[in-house]
């Protein structure tokens, strides 16, 4: 891999996984005995990098200890969001500034990113530097869902995203960026979504299409067939 640092987004409240959520931040929840963060941390050694910056806000503490409780033989670096929390894109704006990389592979660690997912991201990253892109988004089907509520957040033609006619197409937590696009910003606490869109009006939010079949913790209803699945992760 050239992108040498990797996020994980573990600042939210998990309001949708409560109560098992009230004392257990969600990243920190289980599959088959591995919390789903130790799950994504794995992945992300399995793609040969070294470096993690880790954003936490609720139930920070418990992910700290977790983190400094194992040894990943990586370099992990806890990156608080401060006295509020900042939302998706603030809180990768809060980690970059305090980055010197300029290109980030990121995850939100509530999927369950199986090891089929090294082939897929190591083709993203190729087309992300053979394009020279800013941001490019794993995107899956939501016939491949588990969960067959999702509405779809994209529509995909050839490599391009948009949310014009039907939304065929989900967001599967991961994505390639540039600290390019969070130039010329002038807040804090806003959500990826934001820059997304902007991006879309510009025609050049690019997607890459998953093939793998996609496990989401969506809720509490979902977890718990996830869990009667037997998952291997």
């Amino acid at each position: 891999m050239k992108i040498k640092t990797a996020i994980i987004l573990c600042a939210g409240f998990g309001k949708r996984l409560m109560p098992l959520t009230n004392e257990t931040p969600k990243p920190l929840l289980k599959i088959n005995h591995i919390s789903l963060l130790e799950n994504t941390i794995n992945l992300i050694k399995k793609l040969e990098i070294k470096h993690i910056k880790v954003n936490t806000f609720y139930l920070s503490q418990k992910i700290k200890d977790f983190i400094s409780s194992k040894n990943f033989g990586l370099e992990i670096n806890i990156i608080d969001d401060g006295r509020e929390i900042l939302d998706t894109g603030g809180g990768l704006l809060n980690i970059i500034n305090n980055s010197t990389e300029t290109d980030f592979l990121v995850f939100n660690p509530d999927t369950i990113w199986k090891n089929e997912y090294v082939t897929e991201i190591k083709k993203m990253e190729y087309i992300y530097f053979e394009k020279k892109l800013e941001n490019i988004l794993m995107v899956v089907k939501k016939d491949l869902s588990f969960d067959k509520r999702f509405n779809g957040d994209f529509s995909l033609f050839g490599n391009n995203l948009n949310k014009n006619n039907e939304k065929k197409y989900i967001y599967t937590g991961c994505q390639i960026i540039s600290k390019k696009i969070f130039q010329n910003l002038s807040k804090n606490i806003f959500s990826i979504n934001e820059i997304w869109d902007r991006y879309i009006k510009k025609g050049n939010l690019y997607g890459f299409e998953s093939a793998i079949e996609f496990l989401h913790l969506t809720d509490k209803e979902i977890y718990e067939k996830i869990l009667h699945k037997n998952v291997k992760i």
